[in-house]
């Protein structure tokens, strides 16, 4: 295997932008008729692309960053794609999601529209672009192709709340992408380069010019990635938007304010911390993901809509992980993208896990007047409670068994308690914020704070989410079970299945996630590797054949 992939290397990183760009060109090809053809084809890309994902995780996590070179163009001058461990471990993330969404769509949502199939692709497309650019605007080509195709998925399935859920986020993202454009004209007016590897290389010098206009630059490259992050004052159209969403684009859309987040932490770690620049808005970042996460938790409270409570927990996980980088720690940073890693899941799991409820809780309610009084029961002898009524068990259908623990689970995980995932994520900051000078130094007012926020936005949570699960599975209790496909069900227990390998291998992958904010701080191997990419040279006149 390791022949193979060193055989494929470094080619093999274009893989994920690719293969989707051209299943989707088939799609749109295919006609939308042939749906069935078409979910065929959406599978094979996605699995295919989750392989291609793990293997680039394997090879960079053994042999460090990698950089390749589509148009054989040296760095800083042509495009440039790079892989190192955050960016495999996103794409992992990404085509993970994507197969459970896609799979979960194939029991009845890929129905409810036209070109599902072609725009899920290009999402994928997307925000594989994303993870893997080198290049600041081609990292702005990437973020349009991915919200172009979310445009046309957060609509899918129609009605009036998707409609105007649709025209606010289309709205923010607009206006977020015109400040991304003016923050990377500026910056690209003053170091004359767009390549991440290289603005690191300029900015970490003795003496930087017009200090002033790369300061302005990127706060406004900041607000840009803030308002795709969902962070506070900016986060007003997430909640209409993922919760009118059909639950497989929902649980899709559970990485995009990641994608904001990863950005954040690719440029901040390169081109501020270290050199004359170092910690440049670190407390802006950890101002903005404490109040978002305040916000957040207290929106769960005042909701008792289960929509709108994923999608208060895909904030309040986004504004933990701003406030974990903007206390500028490596071993904070390393624990944070451990809990990336698991709240993403859990709330892609959350997304799916709402539509199987909601069914429920819409279909026939069946009321017995007298379930026990039947001949066959008469009867039998059987125990009697205190008020002399038979007792007997009445087993658990499977769907609700499922429903019920994997809610259970979700709760757990969205609010950050043992023995799952996050809470080990959350533990690791926690640990790392208050250790952070060592045992004589004293800590700091920030730790606190983020201390306190952290542990209250759980409690929060957690009120919210049970008040939520007593009223939703105690109120009633004469419903049928629910009705779970194969299809529905798998990618749910694949994903809260995640999260658990993940509480159960924590040792290993948490020195995954603190190796990969070491590499970060540690800019020296990205560098090396986006500018010391080899040209390939020209084919010879025998090579080429006749």
């Amino acid at each position: 295997m390791s022949a193979l992939l060193q055989g494929l290397m470094p080619h093999l990183m274009v893989a994920p932008i690719l293969l989707p760009m051209l299943v989707a060109a088939v799609m749109l090809l295919v006609g939308e008729g042939k749906r069935a053809a078409k979910l065929v084809l959406g599978m094979s890309s996605t699995l295919l692309g989750l392989a291609i994902s793990v293997a680039l995780f394997a090879w960079v996590d053994a042999h460090g960053a990698v950089a390749y070179l589509p148009g054989n163009w040296p760095a800083p001058f042509g495009i440039t794609l790079a892989v190192d461990r955050l960016s495999a471990g996103m794409l992992v993330l990404t085509w993970l999601l994507g197969a459970s969404a896609l799979s979960f769509a194939s029991a009845r949502w890929h129905r409810a529209g036209v070109h599902f199939h072609p725009l899920f692709q290009l999402q994928l497309m997307g925000l594989s672009g994303a993870f893997l650019t080198a290049d600041v605007f081609n990292l702005f080509v990437f973020f349009e192709i991915l919200l172009a195709a979310s445009y046309g998925l957060l609509l899918h399935g129609s009605g009036k709340p998707r409609v105007r859920a649709g025209v606010h986020y289309v709205a923010v993202n607009l206006a977020a992408s015109s400040l991304f454009l003016i923050g990377v004209a500026m910056i690209y007016g003053v170091t004359g380069t767009l390549n991440m590897a290289e603005l690191s290389a300029r900015l970490s010098g003795v003496g930087v010019a017009n200090r002033q206009l790369i300061d302005a630059g990127a706060a406004i490259l900041a607000v840009a990635f803030l308002a795709k992050a969902a962070a506070w004052p900016l986060n007003f159209w997430l909640v209409p938007a993922y919760a009118s969403a059909t639950p497989p684009v929902a649980a899709m859309f559970a990485v995009l304010t990641k994608v904001g987040i990863y950005a954040l932490v690719r440029l901040w770690t390169l081109m501020f911390a270290g050199g004359p620049l170092a910690g440049f808005g670190a407390d802006g970042l950890f101002v903005f993901g404490v109040v978002s996460s305040v916000l957040a938790a207290l929106g769960m409270m005042a909701s008792q809509r289960l929509a709108v409570q994923a999608a208060g927990g895909v904030m309040v996980s986004a504004g933990t992980l701003l406030a974990a980088l903007g206390l500028g720690e490596e071993a904070v940073l390393g624990s944070a993208v451990f809990y990336l890693v698991s709240s993403t899941l859990a709330s892609s799991a959350f997304f799916l896990l709402v539509d199987v409820v909601e069914r429920w809780r819409a279909g026939a309610t069946v009321v017995d007047e007298a379930p026990f009084l039947s001949a066959t029961l008469e009867a039998q002898e059987v125990n009697l409670d205190d008020e002399e009524e038979p007792l007997v068990a009445l087993p658990f259908p499977a769907s609700t068994a499922l429903m019920g623990m994997a809610f259970i689970a979700c709760t757990l995980l969205i609010s950050g308690l043992p023995p799952l995932s996050t809470f080990i994520g959350k533990v690791g900051m926690l640990s790392a914020a208050l250790g952070a000078g060592g045992a004589s130094a004293p800590v700091s007012a920030r730790a606190w704070l983020f201390t306190g926020v952290l542990l209250g936005c759980g409690l929060l949570t957690l009120i919210a989410l049970t008040r939520t699960g007593i009223r939703t599975f105690w109120s009633e209790m004469h419903r049928q079970p629910p009705r779970v496909r194969a299809p529905e069900g798998l990618p749910l227990v694949a994903l809260l299945t995640a999260c658990g390998v993940l509480a159960l291998a924590a040792g290993p992958t948490m020195e995954l996630a603190s190796a990969t904010a070491r590499s970060l701080y540690d800019r020296r191997g990205y560098i090396k590797a986006v500018l010391g990419a080899e040209v390939r040279p020209p084919p010879t006149a025998r090579e080429a054949g006749p």
